[in-house]
């Protein structure tokens, strides 16, 4: 007996001492603390309709020029606001940001992109974790701040017919992508575009900080939606969705911080939320710019995965916060946390609560084996995660996955009161150390034991 009590206190005792290393003193208090420093554009008074400039909502006019004189007007003034008012708006090109400016599209108003090559410049940016220059996406701000884009109208990239078509093209552009990454190729010779077939984002800010996304709808990206790229400072609040093409990720922080994303309604073709830190010996070496600081509360999830780090993650994911969401259709994976053994880096601190999700193939996903790739040479830290208070409806393959690698064990793992309605399968457990369980209900519940007859 006294053994029995002895072993009951040493399990006690470690899994108190699990929860103060994983678990934050107050959830509530670090979120609060993450978007209090989370400043929002200062955008000046100015302000400029761009039907004064000559746009046209018939849907025909080519509106480019329009726009970009209204943003230079905005610079003259040292920022201001473009107001787009009610009709359909088609742009030959892309919309480039300039510093102190809101975009604010009006209740009715839509603005549709042109798929011309000749019309989209090649800049700087990213493709799936890699520094490249490629055609420009279709908004874009470089190294700009106190920028947004706002308003209860319509960003369509008008993909579906166009630019999607490059998917089954781009593979070898994708693997010349990777290998100038793996080979430390200069950045500014990475040069795609013309010839190339590397589609790409919708909205993206690149070295930026101070930005503002609300209540706009988005709809038939090119490739991901909203891709925050070495940015800080953000806020995405109230969007709706409706991008069901290939890879169209809702929202993909990249090397990004102090981020806010809320009250987003997603229908994504892809991700709803990627969180990204880029890709093997790029990311790397950038160690000093992770993801992290990252609140996302009061979502609704639809579409392949709701909340996704990786796999592009080399540089690390810290201190992410999610709480209270809810899905609004079926997912294929809720919770879906992926590396391999050539990433490196680190996932650690992530914090789920108070997530409510229906019909999926896996709820909870943890691999640091994605897809089986990787050269085990460089496996990622995957550590120090609390998910609490999650409900599933039914999962199609499995409610509970974790695996690390025998040389790098996914570990500090509290999973507390999780119910999954029915699963095919209820828990694996593969190379992992210090996994606490408490209150999970796989399937019915247990009653009381039934009687010996």
């Amino acid at each position: 007996m006294k053994n029995s009590i002895l072993y009951f206190v040493t399990i006690l005792s470690s899994f108190n001492m699990l929860l103060a290393q994983t678990a934050p003193k107050n959830t509530a208090v670090e979120i609060e603390k993450i978007v209090s420093g989370i400043q929002l554009p200062s955008i000046p008074n100015y302000k400029i309709d761009v039907t004064r400039l000559g746009a046209k909502g018939d849907s025909v006019t080519n509106c480019k020029a329009a726009f970009d004189k209204a943003m230079k007007a905005c610079f003259k003034k040292q920022g201001g606001t473009i107001i787009v008012p009610k009709g359909v708006y088609t742009i030959n090109g892309p919309i480039h940001f300039v510093s102190n400016v809101k975009l604010h599209l009006e209740a009715g108003a839509k603005i549709r992109f042109g798929s011309n090559l000749k019309d989209y410049p090649l800049v700087l940016t990213s493709w799936e974790g890699t520094m490249l220059y490629n055609y420009s996406p279709l908004i874009y701000g470089n190294n700009v701040e106190n920028v947004a884009i706002t308003g209860k109208g319509i960003i369509d990239g008008e993909a579906k017919n166009t630019w999607i078509k490059w998917k089954p093209l781009e593979e070898k552009d994708k693997q010349l992508s990777r290998d100038m990454n793996h080979r430390n190729v200069p950045v500014k010779e990475r040069v795609f575009g013309d010839g190339h077939f590397l589609r790409p984002q919708l909205i993206q800010f690149v070295n930026s900080k101070n930005i503002l996304i609300e209540d706009v709808k988005i709809e038939d990206s090119p490739f991901w939606c909203v891709h925050l790229l070495k940015s800080r400072s953000i806020t995405i609040r109230g969007l709706k969705y409706d991008a069901q093409n290939n890879n169209n990720d809702g929202i993909d922080p990249e090397y990004s911080s102090d981020i806010l994303i809320e009250k987003v309604q997603f229908d994504n073709g892809d991700d709803n939320v990627a969180i990204k830190a880029g890709r093997d010996d790029e990311g790397r070496s950038n160690v000093d710019t992770p993801s992290g600081n990252i609140v996302i509360r009061n979502c609704e999830f639809k579409g392949l995965h709701a909340v996704v780090i990786g796999s592009e993650m080399s540089a690390g994911v810290r201190n992410v916060y999610v709480d209270n969401c809810k899905a609004r259709g079926y997912l294929k994976r809720g919770i879906y946390i992926k590396t391999n053994s050539d990433r490196g880096g680190y996932v650690k601190d992530l914090y789920f609560s108070n997530i409510a999700l229906g019909k999926v193939e896996d709820c909870i996903y943890m691999t640091a084996n994605y897809h089986g790739e990787g050269s085990g040479l460089y496996p990622s830290k995957i550590s120090d995660i609390s998910i609490s208070n999650l409900s599933c409806e039914a999962a199609s393959n499995a409610a509970i996955i974790i695996e690390g690698f025998p040389q790098q064990k996914v570990e500090n793992v509290i999973l507390d009161r999780i119910t999954v309605n029915s699963a095919k399968n209820a828990m694996t457990l593969i190379n992992t150390k210090n996994i606490s369980v408490n209150e999970i209900v796989i399937g019915d519940k247990i009653g009381v034991p039934s009687s010996v007859k």
